[in-house]
């Protein structure tokens, strides 16, 4: 009962994306406990912070997911994102490797990368963001930095990798470009 109930939760997630969750089945069929654990990790990356610093936490989640997947999971960050109604604008700038024309956006894009990569840069850029936005939005970017990577090594870890795509950004395709 509790494997239907992850399914159709899955399903409703897939049709409202158009994102394939074939690995999502894949856990539940395997596990029980493993589907209700996937479907709880959402709650860790969606703290979003306060209303002032979601451009940082939608950046942070951006940049996390373009380091570690440049396809699908993109696909879904950016549909997501534009959902929650960032500028097409500033994504595209990102994907595109100008995280820095991006504004907010670009600076929790920039955050996520230089956390992962641990550059220098990130005691700066940790520094601003929490004297332009405080710490709760520290917080969120940190999550958003460290979750986003998640899904695309999770993907790969079962055989569900897919190969780096163009993202589709309003009517705009932009091929992304790797850190």
């Amino acid at each position: 009962m509790i494997r239907a109930f992850l399914k159709r939760g899955f399903r409703r997630f897939e049709k409202r994306y158009n994102y394939d969750v074939g690995y999502m089945h894949y856990v539940a069929d395997a596990s029980t406990s493993a589907g209700l654990r996937l479907a709880a990790l959402p709650f860790y990356g969606q703290f979003s912070g306060p209303e002032q610093g979601q451009a940082v936490w939608a950046g942070a989640s951006l940049g996390s997911t373009v380091e570690g997947d440049c396809g699908p999971c993109v696909q879904l960050v950016v549909d997501m994102c534009l959902e929650h109604g960032v500028p097409a604008g500033a994504l595209a700038h990102c994907l595109a490797g100008r995280p820095e024309a991006a504004g907010d956006l670009g600076l929790g894009f920039r955050f996520a990368q230089a956390a992962i990569a641990d550059d220098p840069a990130l005691d700066s850029l940790r520094h601003e963001i929490e004297t332009r936005f405080g710490k709760a939005t520290l917080v969120a970017a940190s999550f958003a930095a460290s979750s986003g990577r998640v899904y695309p090594v999770l993907k790969r870890g079962l055989g569900f990798g897919q190969i780096c795509s163009k993202v589709a950004v309003s009517d705009r395709m932009i091929e992304v470009q790797q850190p």
